[in-house]
């Protein structure tokens, strides 16, 4: 599937968040050019170890699909060839310093008004506008600014990052959605847009439900390892071999567990029998069942669970998911020439397609030629 073929893309990015705007385009079709500084390229280029083909996991993660140039975009020479491009562009994304395009001379301003078709996406670490607009920003800073931090974690421990960069990627989902929404409000205007977005921005979009109970509240959430204080039972459980997450958040659901554990009385018990009251009393739940899931292991009450249609499943590690049979059923991984990396694809299907098999992230400036600029010199570091 191949919407965005005639769709021709200018990357000014560096790590992860515009990056992955730009592959998701080109997972569609769209034609995506990289820039690069010269002799080093994108930051993340030298994240590591371990290094493939080169580079870090996470470049080889996320600018697949492309062209790489290298530009020493303080030349004059750079600049005019940028604007060659940008003549037949239609998208240009960049996540670079705040400040850092208009300094150029490619702000949105400058461009919009030179070029009125083009859809010009800007990211950054806490949006376009406020009193910390200009400053730099990195997935952690911005998790610890954004209240992510202090709903993470034990209970009485200290407040925790999540351990995935989902700023970083759920900035670089919605920009890539906000590019496509644009493009297709082109297709009835003529015009382009500017799409703006920020890591705190979505942040905040994560964290949806604890600002929303918190305003009507005003307490503070408290942390917990696994589950929350809203429904229960709703969190890990200690089996003989391991943990084992177990979600009857329901009437219904709390009614098959407590058949599956052999207590059918519990559920017609007054402090147990509808939700809000399990909520309140949910430790004495939890105390109920603990001794019960600790006598047998985590394939019994796996079966036993999922035959009463009880959500469950076991706490995996990394290798658990790359071993097991239904992740891979899931034909969601992509290879790397001469590696054993494996990288997920689309986490989408339309029409049982992920879209285009793209090719891996390219070495530094690798389509200099091809664009008529000067060969990356293979010994520059």
């Amino acid at each position: 599937m191949t919407p965005l073929k005639e769709i021709r893309v200018l990357e000014f990015t560096l790590n992860i968040s515009g990056a992955l705007t730009g592959q998701i385009l080109a997972s569609f079709g769209a034609e995506v050019t990289k820039i690069e500084r010269i002799g080093t390229g994108d930051d993340c280029r030298s994240f590591g170890p371990p290094f493939v083909s080169g580079a870090s996991v996470m470049y080889n993660a996320y600018n697949r699909g492309k062209s790489s140039v290298t530009l020493d975009l303080k030349t004059e020479e750079a600049i005019e060839w940028v604007h060659r491009q940008l003549a037949e562009c239609d998208v240009l994304i960049e996540n670079m310093r705040p400040g850092n395009m208009q300094e150029l001379g490619l702000g949105q301003k400058e461009l919009r008004a030179r070029y009125p078709r083009l859809v010009y996406c800007s990211l950054s670490a806490f949006g376009s506008s406020g009193p910390w607009a200009a400053r730099p920003g990195y997935e952690e800073v911005v998790q610890a600014f954004s209240g992510l931090f202090s709903v993470n974690g034990a209970e009485n421990s200290p407040t925790s990052r999540v351990g995935a960069q989902i700023l970083d990627m759920g900035t670089g989902v919605w920009a890539a959605l906000g590019c496509v929404v644009a493009l297709m409000a082109r297709n009835t205007t003529g015009k382009g847009a500017i799409v703006t977005g920020s890591l705190l921005e979505t942040g905040l979009g994560w964290l949806t439900l604890p600002l929303g109970t918190y305003s009507v509240s005003k307490q503070l959430p408290a942390r917990s390892r696994s589950g929350g204080a809203s429904v229960a039972p709703y969190r890990c459980f200690a089996a003989s071999d391991g943990e084992i997450v177990i979600a009857a958040i329901n009437d219904r659901l709390f009614i098959r567990l407590c058949s599956a554990l052999g207590h059918p009385e519990w559920a017609v018990q007054e402090r147990f029998k509808k939700a809000r009251s399990r909520a309140s009393h949910r430790l004495e739940i939890h105390a109920l069942i603990e001794p019960i899931v600790a006598q047998q292991d985590r394939a019994f009450w796996l079966e036993k669970l999922g035959q009463a249609g009880v959500p469950c499943a076991p706490v995996n590690n990394l290798e658990d998911v790359l071993s097991n049979d239904h992740v891979r059923q899931l034909d969601l991984f992509a290879g790397v020439a001469g590696s054993e990396l494996r990288l997920v694809t689309l986490p989408i299907s339309i029409d049982n397609s992920r879209g285009i098999k793209l090719s891996s992230a390219p070495a530094l400036g690798s389509a200099n030629q091809k664009f008529g600029l000067p060969v990356e010199s293979k010994t520059e570091k």
